[in-house]
């Protein structure tokens, strides 16, 4: 039996990469610290013997016993409200946290794959965005602790390739969504959705005229499944192309929840990227890789498991105090 650690497996993506893995035959290590994960999303796992979980901090020495074939670096926070926060622990798990996981790759001789971002891209002057686009990033900006953590943890995994020879991947996320998303994490389908369902307005940020391209989670979980068993080292984009601008997905909320809300404007977030369309042409060619799910048919599901959340959790504003990690 094949064993992959999976770091970030109580988070959105994680937990679900833990599913596919462990529906596939593999012995699953999970290890998050919960500054943004959540248990229940990992909950029904804890009763099979081919998974574990750690309760660990990857900025600190990661030590996992026996072989290792595989790891998974999804470990950070990936919400722009989280990544304000606690921006120190941002880009120490990007930086830090990689570094620890490149070790542990070498000395396990393991093949790793990092989870890096469409935000490599910045606010893109290139569009739709290739894999070969070197971005638009103001590194000193508010947002900068993201995007450079990434593009940092993108620069290590090369160094570590072509120093080391330890084998590497690297998957550019396009924005993914589906069941387990964090209500109030601050990206855009749950807050609309989020909003719905409360009898709120839907606030959008600038004139709406900014675009976002949704790719399902399933889908992109066969991507990076694909691309870990590739033997490709470089980024590959990992996405829908399906472009919609935020103004027409407000629209689009509206009709699928059945609500009639106003929709409110606000000014845009400081170096908020104006638009995101992933290049797929590579996942196409290397992994014989595309989006399959489409929109009107993800977004059912992920409304889905929105309204089966508790009241509770419906009204909660904030998702976590993130008091006790801030050192």
């Amino acid at each position: 039996m094949k064993r992959i650690l999976i770091t970030g497996a109580a988070g959105f993506l994680g937990s679900h990469l833990c599913d596919r893995f462990i529906n596939e035959g593999y012995f699953v290590i999970g290890m998050d610290n919960l500054i943004t994960g959540d248990l229940k999303n990992i909950e029904h796992l804890f009763k099979l013997e081919n998974f574990e979980f750690y309760h660990h901090d990857i900025t600190k020495f990661v030590h996992v016993p026996g072989e290792l074939d595989y790891i998974l670096h999804f470990a950070s926070p990936a919400s722009p409200i989280d990544y304000l926060k606690i921006p120190i622990q941002t880009l120490k798990v990007g930086s830090l946290g990689t570094h620890n996981l490149l070790g542990l790759a070498r000395v396990k001789k393991a093949r790793i794959l990092i989870a890096s971002t469409s935000e490599v891209y910045g606010d893109p002057l290139v569009h739709p965005q290739t894999e070969e686009y070197y971005g638009n990033v103001n590194t000193i900006g508010p947002r900068g602790v993201y995007d450079e953590a990434k593009r940092f943890q993108e620069s290590i995994t090369m160094a570590y390739h072509t120093f080391h020879g330890v084998e590497t991947r690297i998957v550019r996320i396009f924005n993914t969504y589906g069941p387990r998303m964090r209500l109030n994490d601050g990206r855009v389908i749950p807050a609309f959705i989020g909003q719905a369902i409360r009898g709120e307005d839907l606030t959008i940020f600038g004139d709406g005229l900014q675009t976002r391209s949704f790719c399902y989670v399933d889908d992109q979980v066969e991507g990076i499944y694909r691309l870990l068993h590739s033997d490709y080292v470089y980024p590959v984009n990992i996405g829908n192309p399906d472009e919609i601008t935020i103004k027409d997905f407000a629209e689009e909320i509206i009709k699928l929840t059945g609500t009639n809300q106003k929709v409110v404007y606000h000014p845009l977030p400081i170096n908020d990227p104006l638009q995101r369309q992933p290049d797929t042409t590579k996942a196409k060619e290397l992994l014989g890789w595309e989006a399959k799910v489409g929109r009107a048919e993800g977004m059912k599901i992920t409304y889905e498991y929105f309204k089966s959340l508790s009241p509770e959790e419906l009204s909660k504003e904030e998702h976590k105090d993130f008091t006790d990690y801030i050192k």
